[in-house]
């Protein structure tokens, strides 16, 4: 409750929180939109393959050309500027440096990155939850032990879930199931960069016109992308997700408290404490009234008769015994919020949410029957899709996780629907991927 307050003495003491962001796509862009408003906060630089990228972000969200003109980190330092640059480590190691902000969305950008700032001792805000997934666990230990906050992007769900998880368990209620909302189909499994945007009821021309990539916005749809920020999620808080991975019931915030809660008293959960997300459409196409697409949600258990009798006095909507009930936020502003993070992270020396164990995995999937030769294209790309999946169940099935699942090529074929494992694929060549090491010490010490 006194983020404000800490940052407004920042700024008038003249020590602002120096902050530097890699990647100035659509999430570092709206990060930049809001931190030129927030007070205390002085983005000392951006790091992207494109500098003119980078000027171009900064430029579209409001920023004066002249902030943007210092020719080197120490000039940036000395005038309150934002020094551009296409070398990350650069900015890494900049001296004053408090922050950074990871969001390239890719594995091992992120995972490099994140042992750069454990090694400087730069607090990381890991916008990147791709990279968590894959080797998150593991960089958090080694944040903690080097005395640096790792911490996911407030603003992305998995940490507003994670959030509402803290609240609920902080107010003495045991979590039933958290998670959050999307549009699914089962049919999207099978969605391509291709056929992405007719799903989203746009035309490829009016897509390209707004800048918006075709594999990333497919893996929205094909359903890695909730798989990824579910296991997020596990790792984070403890709960974990049944044994089949992801179900996508259809529910509005009206059924929530009567739908994600066990079988056993009337719902769909496998157990309690589940990561589970729901979708906006129902499986005969229709869309439902109240949905939830772009939110979050949480249930929970009254631990006695008179709390029971309290969510009835105060309007809760319950399940038909009035036990379990359910608070949710119906959006998320993804980088607008993000500066939450960078204030929490420096000023508190708190995470707003950071895995605490490898707990979940999301696993590369078949989109359709693959052929001996073929070469893996990825995470939203046209040979397969991230599943869901008990990281117990994924080691010992020997699971390639979605995040290694780029440029491989596979030496068997493989059906439609099943998950790929290491026996599938050639050599991957790891010596040279600081993602595969990082992820292999993971896997040992699990």
């Amino acid at each position: 409750m006194n983020l404000h307050k800490m940052l407004l003495a920042r700024a008038e003491e003249g020590l602002p929180i120096r902050v530097a962001l890699i990647g100035a796509g659509k999430f570092g862009s709206m990060f930049l939109a809001q931190a030129r408003t927030m007070p205390g906060i002085h983005v000392l630089g951006v790091a992207d393959l494109s500098v003119e990228r980078a000027r171009q972000a900064m430029l579209a969200t409001g920023w004066p050309k002249e902030q943007v003109a210092p020719a080197s980190v120490a000039k940036a330092l000395a005038s309150g500027g934002t020094f551009l640059t296409e070398d990350a480590d650069l900015l890494i190691n900049a001296g004053g440096l408090d922050v950074v902000i990871e969001a390239t969305g890719v594995p091992e950008a992120g995972i490099r990155h994140a042992l750069a700032c454990i090694d400087r001792g730069r607090h990381i805000i890991m916008a990147n939850v791709e990279a968590d997934v894959l080797a998150g666990p593991l960089l958090a230990k080694k944040a903690d032990r080097a005395g640096i906050v790792y911490s996911l992007a407030y603003g992305d769900q998995p940490a507003l879930i994670c959030e509402q998880v803290d609240w609920a368990r902080a107010a003495g209620f045991e979590v039933t199931a958290a998670g959050k909302g999307t549009l699914y189909m089962p049919e999207f499994h099978a969605s391509t960069p291709d056929t992405v945007w007719g799903h989203y009821g746009l035309t490829p021309e009016r897509a390209e016109a707004s800048g918006l990539n075709p594999k990333m916005f497919n893996s929205f749809l094909d359903g890695t992308k909730s798989g990824i920020e579910m296991a997020a999620v596990a790792n984070a808080t403890g709960l974990t997700p049944a044994p089949g991975g992801l179900t996508f019931p259809a529910c509005s915030t009206g059924k929530l408290a009567q739908t994600l809660i066990p079988e056993s008293d009337g719902g769909v959960l496998h157990h309690k404490g589940q990561v589970e997300v729901i979708t906006s459409r129902g499986r005969n196409g229709r869309d439902l009234e109240n949905d939830l697409r772009w939110g979050v949600f949480v249930t929970f258990e009254a631990p006695s008769d008179y709390v029971e009798r309290c969510f009835a006095d105060y309007g809760l909507i319950t399940d038909e015994s009035g036990k379990y009930t359910a608070l949710w936020r119906p959006y998320h502003l993804i980088g607008l919020e993000l500066g939450i993070s960078v204030a929490s992270a420096a000023l508190r020396g708190e995470a707003t949410g950071a895995p605490t164990g490898f707990r979940a995995d999301v696993v590369a999937t078949a989109k359709r029957d693959l052929v001996e030769g073929e070469t893996l294209d990825g995470e939203g790309g046209y040979t397969v899709w991230g599943r869901l999946m008990v990281a117990g169940d994924s080691l010992t099935l020997g699971a390639v996780p979605i995040g290694l699942a780029h440029e491989l090529k596979l030496k068997t074929p493989v059906t439609k629907g099943a998950v790929l494992t290491w026996a599938d694929v050639e050599d991957s060549g790891g010596t040279n991927s600081v993602a595969l090491t990082v992820r292999r010490e993971m896997e040992a010490a699990a």
